[in-house]
């Protein structure tokens, strides 16, 4: 499931880099002026010049590699319940599996967030749908939850 998990988020970067660079050097420009950043209702409140749209592909790829790295070492996690010889392997696999889940989604939540900055960019309006933040909070708090509930299961 982690090799899978591993594909998706690298499906999720090339996205992210080719709607950034679709909406740069597309022949579909965009203003001068575009939403930078969105409220927790989704209304722009942040403006700057579309050239902005390079930082998320680039904290993406930081995130991504950084996670990357971490999980290289499950060893040295801090885990919710202690760890012994019996569970250390059990733990480490869940660890390893909440990071794998966590990077492909915040790398779609990256991706979805340019593709609703570039479309708000060019229609002029708009911005993120209303219910996107509380899902994409569930998506992420529950994976974190559902795994630490599984770690303290497997206690």
């Amino acid at each position: 499931m982690r090799k899978t998990l591993e594909f998706v988020s690298l499906a999720g970067l090339g996205a992210l880099a080719w709607v950034t660079a679709e909406a740069l050097a597309g022949s579909h420009r965009l203003p001068s002026r575009i939403p930078t950043h969105f409220d927790m209702a989704g209304r722009p409140n942040g403006w700057g010049t579309p050239h902005m749209l390079l930082l998320l592909p680039i904290v993406g790829g930081a995130m991504y590699l950084l996670m990357t790295v971490v999980s290289r070492y499950p060893g040295a996690f801090n885990y919710p319940v202690r760890v012994t010889p019996a569970n250390s392997k059990r733990l480490q696999e869940l660890a390893l599996g909440m990071i794998a889940w966590l990077k492909a989604e915040v790398i779609w939540l990256f991706a979805a967030i340019q593709i609703a900055a570039v479309h708000a960019a060019r229609s002029g309006g708009g911005g993120l749908p209303a219910w996107m933040m509380p899902l994409v909070l569930g998506v992420v708090f529950g994976t974190i939850i559902g795994y630490v509930i599984a770690m303290r299961r497997s206690a």
